[in-house]
């Protein structure tokens, strides 16, 4: 069986600050500390000069048609304007086709407040005719009564 008293710990006791000096105590925490490996050397690239007369700037170059530079997904100023005009013609139709559904719903909002006023008047007129029948009736029944 192993034993079973119980260990030292490796790391500094932070209390005593007088035992042993800070170098100690950073070598029991970290450990030695590892080095960098050295970066291969590199050839310098050299300065690039550039006279003043000299064009500074792309290149025009052309490619051959199975080239993949000549493959790039660039687009033309053409194809540009092209795209552009597809754009503004489906959000024309788009706008066309909103305008359409509004005209539909205000005539239906229309309809119903058409339909909404004229049944307003006739249960106006019901009101009126069923009072007025509630006011004979009570006339009636009193005038009847009395003549008993």
């Amino acid at each position: 069986m192993g034993d079973l008293s119980p260990q030292k710990s490796q790391s500094p006791d932070w209390s005593d600050s007088g035992s042993g000096t800070s170098r100690d105590h950073i070598d029991v925490l970290h450990g030695t500390v590892p080095t960098r490996p050295r970066l291969p050397s590199r050839k310098s690239s050299g300065t690039m000069i550039v006279s003043r007369d000299a064009s500074v700037g792309p290149m025009e170059t052309d490619f051959a048609p199975d080239d993949v530079r000549s493959m790039s997904p660039r687009r033309t100023s053409e194809d540009i304007e092209h795209l552009g005009k597809e754009a503004r013609q489906e959000l024309q139709r788009h706008a066309k086709a909103l305008q359409d559904s509004l005209i539909v719903l205000f005539n239906r909002i229309e309809a119903v407040k058409e339909e909404h006023d004229k049944l307003d008047n006739h249960n106006k007129f019901l009101q009126k005719y069923i009072g007025d029948l509630m006011t004979t009736s009570k006339i009636t029944a009193s005038s009847s009564r009395a003549k008993k």
